[in-house]
């Protein structure tokens, strides 16, 4: 009976301990998307950020879709602006765009959900020569001492085709 106790107490306490040790966000990428690797940088391990990364690519292998989800740990004590920090990405978004020769309209930053975390999200229509030819949309949320962004963009076809299996992404992430 003892013994049985020490066990089960033992139990207990790795569970306890595998949960303040958090793991990387799950996610279950969708049918057909290729996950890829993506090496941390030195930057990344310093501010303990992990990323994850799935494209889907058409039938002769080029990219229509990336989505990924990226968890960063937060410092004790630190107060996220999140709308802050979603407002200097989507800018950034913008530029590296425009220096692409890329015109891009956003709309603005509105509230929505990530998994079961409430979340605020933007999404930016780029265009060519005013042809639609790239979406790109921003999600991002904190859960204590955890801040998500999960970022998804397409060429406009395939981002307005993958729209179910976005959402299924997003309904089924365990953060």
């Amino acid at each position: 009976m003892i013994k049985s106790f020490k066990t089960r107490a033992a139990a207990l306490i790795l569970m306890a301990l595998a949960g303040v040790v958090q793991a990387d966000p799950q996610v279950t990428w969708p049918e057909g998307w290729t996950v890829e690797p993506v090496p941390p940088q030195e930057a990344d391990q310093a501010a303990k950020v992990s990323r994850q990364r799935a494209v889907k690519n058409d039938a002769a292998g080029n990219p229509q879709m990336v989505m990924e989800l990226t968890m960063t740990q937060v410092d004790s004590g630190h107060v996220v602006n999140l709308q802050g920090v979603l407002l200097e990405m989507r800018k950034s978004v913008q530029k590296d765009f425009a220096q692409g020769g890329y015109q891009s309209v956003c709309n603005k930053i509105h509230a929505a959900q990530l998994s079961r975390l409430e979340a605020l999200e933007t999404t930016c229509t780029i265009t060519q020569n005013g042809r639609h030819v790239l979406s790109q949309t921003l999600v991002a949320a904190l859960d204590g001492d955890k801040a998500y962004v999960l970022s998804y963009a397409g060429q406009a076809a395939a981002y307005a085709d993958s729209k179910d299996q976005v959402l299924a992404v997003r309904n089924s992430l365990k953060l």
